[in-house]
């Protein structure tokens, strides 16, 4: 049904990403293999194609002629091209005409009464493709099956440094993440002031120590075991902290190795005790890591005694492309969906 108002654009945007998310069993993929909705491949696996290319003034646009189509812009992060790709299929989907989209259209820039003007002005087609797209990439139930994984609690989204965490996980910018969270009802307004008002800068800065990288433009991620058996898809740009808890004092150590050999760059590797154990209790292994412009299938870690390497007690394994943002041409997913039909 055509909208007439800002909630049945919502509504109708939020019932399409629902049907298209159980006609592709998608909430079974990711419970299978925890992730960020992977946007690109749905749009492949839709037939539907998709350049990326530099588009002045755009962050993305959906055509009709000479066929249907999507474009998105290199110029952007990959958080910001997930979700205008989720954007112009949400266009496609919903049977809207053409549209050429820039921030006002996509971030939904501007004051209340100045969108809700444009709303009405384009028959509320952008406001039912911007909740389409927040409910297809952000749904409530993914949010709460990472939360459940790394054992956050509802009391912890007032946290900035957790919701930038489940933003990486979602694939999310921390603006939409802290938004999407407040339209849930799972933190206030006033907790949605407070965590935009924190500059992402000072979290990075945080999480990278004494280290201090050329550019801030890259996020930093800080993976535990709590992310065994995931798939975590960053930038070029991004750093990685992994912490991972290691019985030294028997002699079993971390083979780190793996993440040399998929192309990340170690930075620093420091032990330190966990807090209230006793003498002889394991240690907190924590390794910064650069991402180079790599993609790479499972890197699984073992440890394992040295002298005995075959008799590993425990192991951590996880799936990273940190290739992103998408480069000109087709996408990452349509180039591996080409090449498996070859």
């Amino acid at each position: 049904m055509a909208a007439t108002n800002y909630s049945d654009a919502v509504r109708n945007g939020v019932q399409a990403a629902g049907r298209l998310q159980r006609d592709l069993k998608l909430r079974d993929q990711i419970q299978a293999e925890p992730s960020a909705v992977d946007i690109f491949a749905i749009i492949a696996q839709l037939d539907l194609p998709l350049l990326v290319r530099p588009l002045k003034g755009l962050l993305g646009a959906y055509v009709d002629v000479p066929s249907p189509g999507i474009l998105v812009t290199t110029e952007r992060p990959l958080s910001i091209q997930r979700f205008t790709a989720a954007h112009e299929l949400g266009h496609r989907l919903m049977g809207h005409r053409p549209s050429l989209d820039d921030e006002e259209q996509i971030l939904r820039r501007g004051s209340l009464e100045e969108l809700r003007i444009r709303d009405r002005r384009d028959g509320y087609q952008e406001a039912e493709a911007d909740a389409f797209a927040s409910a297809m990439l952000m749904p409530k139930w993914l949010i709460q099956l990472h939360c459940g994984r790394q054992a956050w609690r509802i009391d912890d989204l007032v946290r900035p440094e957790i919701v930038y965490q489940l933003s990486l996980r979602l694939g999310a910018s921390y603006e939409a993440t802290v938004r999407t969270l407040e339209r849930y009802g799972m933190i206030s307004g006033a907790n949605r002031i407070a965590l935009l008002a924190v500059p992402r800068r000072k979290l990075k800065v945080t999480l990278l120590g004494d280290f201090r990288p050329e550019t801030y433009k890259g996020n930093v991620w800080v993976l535990t075991e709590r992310d065994d058996g995931g798939r975590l898809d960053g930038g070029s740009n991004d750093h990685i902290v992994v912490e991972l808890q290691e019985k030294g004092s028997a002699g079993f150590l971390w083979d780190v190795r793996p993440l040399s050999d998929a192309g990340f760059t170690a930075i620093s590797d420091i032990r330190s005790g966990v807090e209230g154990d006793a003498v002889g209790g394991p240690y907190l292994r924590r390794i910064l890591i650069a991402a180079t412009e790599t993609s790479t299938e499972n890197v699984t870690l073992r440890q394992i005694r040295p002298w005995q390497p075959e008799a590993a007690i425990d192991a951590f394994s996880v799936r990273l492309d940190f290739s992103g943002p998408e480069a000109g041409g087709l996408s990452r997913a349509e180039r591996r969906l080409r090449l498996g039909a070859a």
